[in-house]
Protein backbone atom coordinates (compact mmCIF):
# COMPACT_ATOMS: atom_id res chain seq x y z
CA UNK A 1 0.00 0.00 0.00
CA UNK A 2 2.85 2.40 0.86
CA UNK A 3 4.49 1.68 -2.50
CA UNK A 4 1.24 2.33 -4.36
CA UNK A 5 0.75 5.59 -2.50
CA UNK A 6 4.31 6.78 -3.14
CA UNK A 7 4.04 5.85 -6.83
CA UNK A 8 0.77 7.74 -7.31
CA UNK A 9 2.08 10.85 -5.54
CA UNK A 10 5.31 10.79 -7.56
CA UNK A 11 3.50 10.52 -10.91
CA UNK A 12 1.08 13.34 -10.09
CA UNK A 13 3.93 15.49 -8.74
CA UNK A 14 6.06 15.05 -11.85
CA UNK A 15 3.18 15.73 -14.24
CA UNK A 16 2.15 18.98 -12.55
CA UNK A 17 5.73 20.08 -11.96
CA UNK A 18 6.81 19.55 -15.57
CA UNK A 19 3.74 21.46 -16.78
CA UNK A 20 4.43 24.45 -14.49
CA UNK A 21 8.21 24.70 -14.91
CA UNK A 22 8.04 26.64 -18.22
CA UNK A 23 5.29 28.90 -16.84
CA UNK A 24 7.37 29.84 -13.78
CA UNK A 25 10.52 30.18 -15.89
CA UNK A 26 8.73 32.68 -18.11
CA UNK A 27 7.41 34.54 -15.06
CA UNK A 28 10.92 34.88 -13.61
CA UNK A 29 12.36 36.06 -16.92
CA UNK A 30 9.62 38.64 -17.44
CA UNK A 31 9.48 39.68 -13.76
CA UNK A 32 5.77 38.87 -13.89
CA UNK A 33 3.66 39.19 -10.76
CA UNK A 34 2.91 35.46 -10.74
CA UNK A 35 6.60 34.63 -10.16
CA UNK A 36 5.86 35.10 -6.44
CA UNK A 37 2.35 33.64 -6.27
CA UNK A 38 2.75 30.56 -8.49
CA UNK A 39 5.24 28.73 -6.20
CA UNK A 40 2.88 29.44 -3.28
CA UNK A 41 -0.10 27.91 -5.11
CA UNK A 42 2.05 25.05 -6.42
CA UNK A 43 3.33 24.08 -2.98
CA UNK A 44 -0.16 24.19 -1.53
CA UNK A 45 -1.03 21.60 -4.16
CA UNK A 46 2.08 19.56 -3.31
CA UNK A 47 1.19 19.53 0.39
CA UNK A 48 -2.36 18.41 -0.35
CA UNK A 49 -1.00 15.74 -2.67
CA UNK A 50 1.30 14.46 0.07
CA UNK A 51 -1.48 14.63 2.65
CA UNK A 52 0.24 17.33 4.72
CA UNK A 53 -2.41 19.04 6.88
CA UNK A 54 -1.02 22.38 8.02
CA UNK A 55 -2.26 24.33 11.03
CA UNK A 56 -1.05 27.94 10.91
CA UNK A 57 -0.77 30.06 14.05
CA UNK A 58 -0.01 33.73 13.64
CA UNK A 59 0.26 35.87 10.51
CA UNK A 60 3.10 36.26 7.98
CA UNK A 61 4.75 39.67 8.14
CA UNK A 62 4.05 42.00 5.22
CA UNK A 63 6.69 43.32 2.85
CA UNK A 64 10.38 42.49 2.89
CA UNK A 65 11.07 40.19 5.84
CA UNK A 66 13.61 37.59 6.96
CA UNK A 67 11.93 34.47 8.32
CA UNK A 68 14.07 32.35 10.65
CA UNK A 69 12.79 28.78 10.93
CA UNK A 70 13.96 25.52 12.46
CA UNK A 71 14.93 22.97 9.82
CA UNK A 72 13.76 19.35 9.71
CA UNK A 73 14.61 18.60 6.08
CA UNK A 74 13.37 18.93 2.51
CA UNK A 75 9.73 18.83 3.60
CA UNK A 76 10.08 22.28 5.21
CA UNK A 77 10.31 23.79 1.70
CA UNK A 78 6.79 22.88 0.49
CA UNK A 79 5.30 23.43 3.96
CA UNK A 80 6.65 26.96 4.39
CA UNK A 81 5.94 27.81 0.76
CA UNK A 82 2.35 26.67 1.23
CA UNK A 83 1.95 28.99 4.22
CA UNK A 84 3.19 32.15 2.47
CA UNK A 85 4.81 33.29 -0.80
CA UNK A 86 8.46 32.93 0.20
CA UNK A 87 11.89 32.36 -1.27
CA UNK A 88 14.80 30.73 0.52
CA UNK A 89 18.41 31.53 1.32
CA UNK A 90 20.53 28.44 0.65
CA UNK A 91 24.14 27.41 0.20
CA UNK A 92 25.38 27.64 -3.37
CA UNK A 93 25.77 23.87 -3.66
CA UNK A 94 21.97 23.49 -3.77
CA UNK A 95 22.03 25.33 -7.10
CA UNK A 96 24.02 22.41 -8.55
CA UNK A 97 21.65 19.64 -7.44
CA UNK A 98 19.95 17.80 -10.33
CA UNK A 99 16.25 18.70 -10.69
CA UNK A 100 15.90 20.15 -7.18
CA UNK A 101 18.41 22.85 -8.04
CA UNK A 102 16.17 23.83 -10.96
CA UNK A 103 13.14 24.04 -8.66
CA UNK A 104 15.14 26.16 -6.21
CA UNK A 105 16.16 28.59 -8.97
CA UNK A 106 12.57 28.86 -10.17
CA UNK A 107 11.52 29.78 -6.65
CA UNK A 108 14.11 32.56 -6.82
CA UNK A 109 16.28 31.11 -4.08
CA UNK A 110 19.18 33.32 -3.00
CA UNK A 111 22.31 31.17 -3.22
CA UNK A 112 25.07 32.21 -0.82
CA UNK A 113 28.67 31.43 -1.73
CA UNK A 114 31.43 30.56 0.71
CA UNK A 115 34.09 32.77 -0.89
CA UNK A 116 34.67 36.00 1.02
CA UNK A 117 35.12 37.82 -2.28
CA UNK A 118 31.51 37.00 -3.16
CA UNK A 119 30.01 37.88 0.24
CA UNK A 120 29.39 41.55 -0.57
CA UNK A 121 27.62 40.67 -3.81
CA UNK A 122 25.42 38.12 -2.03
CA UNK A 123 24.53 40.62 0.72
CA UNK A 124 23.59 43.22 -1.91
CA UNK A 125 21.37 40.63 -3.59
CA UNK A 126 19.59 39.91 -0.30
CA UNK A 127 19.19 43.66 0.35
CA UNK A 128 17.69 44.15 -3.11
CA UNK A 129 15.22 41.30 -2.63
CA UNK A 130 14.11 42.64 0.74
CA UNK A 131 13.67 46.13 -0.70
CA UNK A 132 11.49 44.59 -3.42
CA UNK A 133 9.21 43.21 -0.70
CA UNK A 134 10.25 39.56 -0.79
CA UNK A 135 9.99 37.22 2.20
CA UNK A 136 13.26 35.26 2.55
CA UNK A 137 13.50 32.15 4.71
CA UNK A 138 16.76 31.42 6.54
CA UNK A 139 17.51 28.27 8.55
CA UNK A 140 19.84 29.63 11.26
CA UNK A 141 20.61 26.18 12.69
CA UNK A 142 22.87 25.72 9.67
CA UNK A 143 21.73 22.11 9.21
CA UNK A 144 18.63 19.96 9.58
CA UNK A 145 17.65 18.14 12.76
CA UNK A 146 15.56 15.19 13.86
CA UNK A 147 12.40 17.26 14.48
CA UNK A 148 12.38 16.53 18.21
CA UNK A 149 14.38 19.60 19.22
CA UNK A 150 15.70 22.91 17.94
CA UNK A 151 19.45 23.13 17.38
CA UNK A 152 21.39 26.26 18.44
CA UNK A 153 21.04 29.19 16.05
CA UNK A 154 24.27 30.48 14.49
CA UNK A 155 24.18 34.25 14.80
CA UNK A 156 26.56 34.56 11.83
CA UNK A 157 23.75 33.29 9.58
CA UNK A 158 21.64 36.27 10.62
CA UNK A 159 24.09 38.85 9.28
CA UNK A 160 21.47 39.81 6.68
CA UNK A 161 19.45 41.36 9.52
CA UNK A 162 22.22 43.96 9.86
CA UNK A 163 21.78 45.23 6.31
CA UNK A 164 20.73 48.88 6.16
CA UNK A 165 17.53 49.08 4.11
CA UNK A 166 17.52 52.86 3.66
CA UNK A 167 16.61 55.82 5.81
CA UNK A 168 13.55 55.77 8.04
CA UNK A 169 11.25 58.65 8.94
CA UNK A 170 13.79 60.12 11.37
CA UNK A 171 16.67 59.87 8.90
CA UNK A 172 18.28 56.85 10.60
CA UNK A 173 18.92 53.63 8.70
CA UNK A 174 16.30 50.96 9.26
CA UNK A 175 16.61 47.19 9.06
CA UNK A 176 14.36 44.45 7.75
CA UNK A 177 12.10 42.75 10.31
CA UNK A 178 12.94 39.20 11.35
CA UNK A 179 10.04 36.83 11.95
CA UNK A 180 10.79 33.62 13.89
CA UNK A 181 8.85 30.60 12.59
CA UNK A 182 8.36 27.24 14.33
CA UNK A 183 7.69 24.20 12.13
CA UNK A 184 6.65 21.06 14.02
CA UNK A 185 5.51 17.70 12.64
CA UNK A 186 3.03 16.36 15.17
CA UNK A 187 0.81 13.71 13.54
CA UNK A 188 0.90 10.68 11.25
CA UNK A 189 -2.31 9.07 9.98
CA UNK A 190 -4.24 11.33 12.36
CA UNK A 191 -2.40 10.00 15.42
CA UNK A 192 0.32 11.71 17.47
CA UNK A 193 3.73 11.30 15.86
CA UNK A 194 6.12 9.85 18.42
CA UNK A 195 9.88 10.33 18.50
CA UNK A 196 10.41 6.98 16.80
CA UNK A 197 8.22 7.92 13.81
CA UNK A 198 9.62 11.43 13.22
CA UNK A 199 12.67 10.20 11.20
CA UNK A 200 10.13 9.17 8.54
CA UNK A 201 9.70 12.91 7.96
CA UNK A 202 12.98 14.41 9.19
CA UNK A 203 15.91 14.28 6.75
CA UNK A 204 19.23 14.79 8.51
CA UNK A 205 22.69 13.38 9.00
CA UNK A 206 23.85 11.08 6.21
CA UNK A 207 20.35 10.00 5.08
CA UNK A 208 20.05 9.40 1.34
CA UNK A 209 17.67 11.98 -0.17
CA UNK A 210 15.95 9.83 -2.81
CA UNK A 211 15.27 6.85 -0.56
CA UNK A 212 14.05 9.16 2.21
CA UNK A 213 11.70 10.93 -0.20
CA UNK A 214 10.23 7.60 -1.29
CA UNK A 215 9.74 6.39 2.28
CA UNK A 216 8.17 9.69 3.37
CA UNK A 217 5.73 9.74 0.45
CA UNK A 218 4.54 6.26 1.36
CA UNK A 219 4.30 6.95 5.09
CA UNK A 220 0.81 8.50 4.98
CA UNK A 221 -0.90 11.80 5.83
CA UNK A 222 0.95 14.04 8.28
CA UNK A 223 -0.06 16.94 10.53
CA UNK A 224 2.13 20.03 10.76
CA UNK A 225 1.89 23.07 13.02
CA UNK A 226 3.51 26.27 11.74
CA UNK A 227 3.66 29.10 14.27
CA UNK A 228 4.56 32.55 12.97
CA UNK A 229 5.89 34.60 15.87
CA UNK A 230 5.87 38.36 16.26
CA UNK A 231 8.56 40.02 14.11
CA UNK A 232 11.35 42.09 15.60
CA UNK A 233 14.35 43.98 14.24
CA UNK A 234 18.00 43.95 15.15
CA UNK A 235 17.50 47.44 16.61
CA UNK A 236 14.78 46.18 18.95
CA UNK A 237 16.83 43.14 19.97
CA UNK A 238 19.99 45.15 20.63
CA UNK A 239 22.39 43.35 18.27
CA UNK A 240 22.85 40.31 16.07
CA UNK A 241 23.64 37.87 18.89
CA UNK A 242 20.66 39.14 20.89
CA UNK A 243 18.48 38.79 17.80
CA UNK A 244 19.63 35.21 17.22
CA UNK A 245 18.95 34.38 20.87
CA UNK A 246 15.46 35.90 20.79
CA UNK A 247 14.59 34.11 17.53
CA UNK A 248 15.93 30.79 18.83
CA UNK A 249 13.97 31.13 22.07
CA UNK A 250 10.75 31.92 20.19
CA UNK A 251 11.18 29.05 17.71
CA UNK A 252 12.09 26.54 20.42
CA UNK A 253 9.09 27.62 22.49
CA UNK A 254 6.77 27.10 19.52
CA UNK A 255 8.13 23.61 18.87
CA UNK A 256 7.80 22.66 22.55
CA UNK A 257 4.20 23.90 22.66
CA UNK A 258 3.31 22.03 19.47
CA UNK A 259 4.85 18.76 20.68
CA UNK A 260 3.01 19.18 23.99
CA UNK A 261 -0.30 19.83 22.25
CA UNK A 262 -0.57 23.46 23.42
CA UNK A 263 -1.45 25.43 20.31
CA UNK A 264 -1.71 28.97 21.70
CA UNK A 265 0.54 31.60 20.14
CA UNK A 266 3.36 33.05 22.20
CA UNK A 267 4.11 36.57 23.32
CA UNK A 268 6.96 38.75 22.08
CA UNK A 269 10.34 36.93 22.06
CA UNK A 270 12.22 37.81 25.23
CA UNK A 271 15.88 38.42 25.97
CA UNK A 272 17.80 35.32 27.10
CA UNK A 273 21.15 36.45 28.53
CA UNK A 274 22.50 32.92 29.02
CA UNK A 275 21.78 32.07 25.40
CA UNK A 276 23.41 35.31 24.21
CA UNK A 277 26.55 34.44 26.18
CA UNK A 278 26.63 30.96 24.62
CA UNK A 279 26.31 32.46 21.13
CA UNK A 280 29.19 34.84 21.83
CA UNK A 281 31.36 31.88 22.85
CA UNK A 282 30.41 29.99 19.67
CA UNK A 283 31.27 33.01 17.50
CA UNK A 284 34.61 33.39 19.27
CA UNK A 285 35.42 29.72 18.57
CA UNK A 286 34.52 30.21 14.89
CA UNK A 287 36.75 33.31 14.66
CA UNK A 288 39.66 31.47 16.28
CA UNK A 289 39.23 28.52 13.92
CA UNK A 290 39.26 30.88 10.94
Amino acid sequence: MATLRATGITIAFLLVTLLLIPVQWLGVKLHARWRRSLPHVYHRFVCRLMGARITVLGTPAKGGVLMTANHTGWIDIPVLSAVAPVSFVAKHEVNLWPFFGTLARLQRTVFVRRERSKALEDRDNIRRRLNEGDALVIFPEGTSGDGNRVLPFKSSLLSAAELAMGDGANGAAHHAPVQPVSVTYVGLHGLPMGREARPLIAWYGDMDLVSHLWEALGAGPIDVIVELHQPLTIDQAGGRKELAAAAETAVRGGVIRALAGANSAAAVPHRDDELIEALEQDDAEIDNAA
